[in-house]
């Protein structure tokens, strides 16, 4: 069945004649928020280990976690195709000679076919810029990019420690490399507004990012967002505004830029709420009917067209 939103596994399917599955990594990195030793405060929504790092082994070494991740890939689905994601905390908050030893290590797995790399804006030097650069030239790369918002009160709200100018600006020098770029943000942020979500998809219509990872505002235990959330300082979306709230902002994406994520999970032990969001594929299959509900499609509220 025809989406009505472009669907980048099925970009991926067409691209290497079957489903590429995802091995997320974590190599030992840590940000800029969290120090060296990953112990200071870090984003207000990150747990410890890293936001998006559940079901990693990470006591392995890089080769050995995609080793890991190919084991179990190949028993669940047969699989054939693998990309390398390194995704918890900063992938790029190292010598550009430890990212290096690093990315190759990934890369040297059979059978792994491309690598993306996920890290915030502040942590983008020239040196590092040319060296994904490299990458992008050798494999089939993807930069991933978290910014969550472009409102810059949002972000300080959210102790990023970056503006949104600094994510323009690194975009932008990724851009002029040939990067491909996805773009992570967040709905559902406390503070903001319909019309604010609404405009950060307008800045992502703009860019013309390559892909986005829209993100439902989740809140796990043992982080910041979750103590404010218990204290009752804030309320999320149900179910229905969600849904209601994704179409509104994909409506408003550009057509070409391919959708990698509609909505936030977390592992069941640590998740305090939504707790629907745990249905992942309930929300996905609203999301279609909304769709054609309102016969509707990305890009049809662009203004960037």
């Amino acid at each position: 069945m025809s989406k009505a939103y472009r669907v980048y596994s099925q970009y991926l399917k067409q691209r290497f004649g079957g489903r590429v599955h995802k091995i997320s990594i974590d190599a030992g990195f840590s940000c800029p928020n969290r120090g060296t030793d990953r112990q200071s405060p870090g984003c207000l929504f990150c747990e410890p280990n890293g936001s998006g790092s559940f079901g990693i082994a990470r006591r392995l070494s890089v080769a050995e976690q995609v080793e890991h991740g190919k084991e179990i890939m190949v028993r669940k689905y047969k699989a054939k195709h693998f990309m390398a994601y390194f995704q918890p905390f900063s992938n790029t908050y190292a010598p550009v000679e430890v990212l290096r030893a690093l990315y190759d290590e990934a890369l040297s797995v059979k059978d792994v076919v491309g690598l993306a790399v996920g890290t915030r804006p502040d942590c983008l030097g020239d040196d590092v810029l040319d060296l994904l650069q490299e990458y992008h030239q050798r494999t089939y790369f993807w930069l991933e990019l978290g910014v969550q918002s472009c409102h810059d009160k949002t972000l300080n709200f959210l102790r990023r420690g970056h503006d949104y100018g600094c994510f323009v600006d690194a975009y932008n020098r990724a851009k002029q490399r040939g990067l491909r770029v996805c773009v992570h943000v967040i709905l559902g942020l406390p503070g903001e507004s319909h019309k604010e979500m609404m405009a950060t998809a307008d800045e992502m219509a703009r860019l013309k990012v390559d892909g986005i990872k829209v993100h439902l505002l989740h809140v796990l235990k043992d982080t910041a967002l979750g103590d404010l959330y218990e204290q009752g300082a804030f309320t999320l979306f149900d179910q229905t505004s969600y849904v209601q709230t994704v179409v509104d902002f994909i409506e408003r994406l550009h057509p070409d830029t391919m959708i990698q994520r509609l909505t936030g999970d977390g592992p069941r032990d640590i998740l305090l709420a939504p707790r629907w969001s745990l249905k992942k594929w309930e929300v996905l299959n609203a999301v279609d009917e909304e769709f054609e509900r309102r016969g509707s499609r990305q890009g049809a509220a662009c203004r960037f067209l």
